[in-house]
């Protein structure tokens, strides 16, 4: 009888871990995918304010008419071998942006899939670029 309540504890702490590992996931699948996008697709154009390559995705700030967008890439290793790296663009670059808008319209934000810098388009997630 005591080893069955020993049971019956490790298999409630394994739950209650178990549960703990998707609350915590939570957050990061939600922010994954497109889910927190519209459908449509959505061009911006503006000026580069800021750049990062790191992760969870790249990132670009720009500069529309006064207020800064947040530009989502992909991945790093997704948004490199479209070619975007460190030296394809730099903060002053003039940059059309096409993707996903954010469904709440008072975010500044949208997800790229195909980026335009210096005359070169990068297409960093090019299973989902508009048709032509």
């Amino acid at each position: 009888m005591l080893r069955n309540g020993i049971g019956r504890f490790q298999a409630s702490k394994t739950l209650l871990a178990g549960m703990l590992a998707l609350a915590m996931a939570a957050p990061a699948l939600a922010h994954h995918g497109w889910s927190w996008t519209e459908d449509g697709f959505f061009q911006l154009e503006g000026v580069i304010r800021g750049i990062y390559l790191g992760n969870p995705h790249a990132t670009l700030d720009v500069d529309v008419e006064g207020e800064i967008w947040r530009v989502e890439l992909a991945p790093p290793s997704a948004t490199t071998r479209a070619g975007f790296t460190e030296a394809s663009a730099k903060v002053g670059d003039e940059v059309t942006a096409i993707g996903n808008r954010s469904r709440d319209s008072a975010e500044k934000r949208m997800k790229a899939v195909r980026l335009t810098v210096n005359g070169k388009t990068y297409d960093v997630y090019p299973n989902r670029v508009p048709p032509a």
